[in-house]
């Protein structure tokens, strides 16, 4: 199938179409900033804590190979609350990224979404244009990210989704990005600067290479646009919790119980929630409203990227998603 679109210049992606959610409805209230080898150097050991009674249960042969939609089914058949963490790929370097997954992993991550570094990541908050910005500097390239994950993904027992701007999949090319994915053992991609109506030309590529696509909904977005993003959508349904950019808020936002229901009216497909959240207040509190699973990024990322060494990134990593998890239902 050929595809239309053209890649965006690599410094900007402002001319991203307005028909995307996350574009929508007040357009202007979305805060926008403009919107080889694998070499790592070497970490000090960092003992990863005894795999949980979850990881412990599985059987490897099948239970490695779960889809996106496979895993938060279980979850969802348990009467949980899936717990997916966002890290970037290479931040502080690509060897802490694999020692990262496998401790987010043994600590009960249903899910696992790994950013793929990008030089302007516009609709990332600080925090996360910051960690891109040191991958890239560690030489995080998209080829060593792969490789990366496909020396680690077989190790673990929930998927991985990559969350990539569109640009660096242009540039390499949505067939061979998509066909690399799945070498990776990657199980799904979030694009978010992807619009909706332009979805088509990727999706063979998506199919072929059997990658869920995950797309997002915000507040802004209209109803009749939210049911075809809830139904073209798989995985799960990533619900933004509020316009802007990513980056912790120090409160939930108080419409989101109502967007949650404003959802169930028209799917039955897993619905997870992003963006803003970072305590353990804020994830209980989006788990009584009945989301399915809940999205943890900037806060996350802050913990590994702002460390004094990868050891303490890792230490801190550990602490801080366990709070987050034992918070969940």
């Amino acid at each position: 199938m050929a595809f239309a679109l053209k890649a965006p210049p690599s410094t900007s992606s402002t001319a991203t179409s307005l028909s995307h959610p996350m574009r929508q409805r007040h357009a202007a209230a979305v805060t926008v900033a403009a919107p080889g080898r694998l070499v790592v150097r070497a970490v000090a050991a960092v003992t990863a804590p005894a795999p949980s009674a979850k990881r412990a249960s599985r059987s490897a042969a099948g239970e490695r190979g779960l889809s996106v939609a496979e895993a938060m089914s279980r979850v969802r058949a348990s009467g949980k609350t899936a717990f997916i963490p966002y890290i970037t790929a290479g931040d502080p370097d690509l060897a802490t990224t694999a020692k990262a997954l496998r401790l987010l992993d043994s600590l009960g991550a249903d899910v696992i979404e790994l950013g793929m570094p990008f030089s302007d990541p516009s609709l990332d908050g600080p925090v996360i244009q910051a960690s891109a910005a040191r991958a890239l500097a560690a030489g995080a390239t998209t080829d060593a990210v792969m490789s990366m994950l496909k020396e680690v993904t077989p190790e673990l027992s929930c998927p991985v989704v990559i969350f990539s701007y569109f640009n660096p999949i242009v540039r390499r090319g949505t067939g061979n990005f998509a066909a690399a994915a799945k070498e990776a053992g990657v199980k799904g991609l979030i694009i978010p600067d992807l619009p909706y109506d332009e979805i088509r030309g990727f999706r063979k590529e998506i199919v072929e290479n059997k990658l869920e696509l995950i797309l997002l909904t915000t507040p802004a977005t209209p109803l009749e646009r939210m049911k075809e993003i809830t139904k073209a959508s798989e995985g799960f349904i990533y619900l933004v919790s509020a316009i802007g950019v990513t980056g912790a808020r120090a409160t939930v936002n108080p419409h989101l119980k109502d967007l949650l229901q404003e959802i169930r009216q028209v799917t039955n497909k897993a619905v997870a929630v992003g963006f803003g959240i970072s305590t353990p207040e804020h994830v209980s509190q989006i788990a009584d409203w009945g989301a399915d699973g809940v999205i943890i990024g900037s806060a996350m990322v802050k913990q590994l990227g702002e460390a004094n060494s990868p050891r303490e990134g890792l230490n801190r990593l550990e602490v801080y998603a366990r709070s987050l998890k034992n918070a969940l239902p």
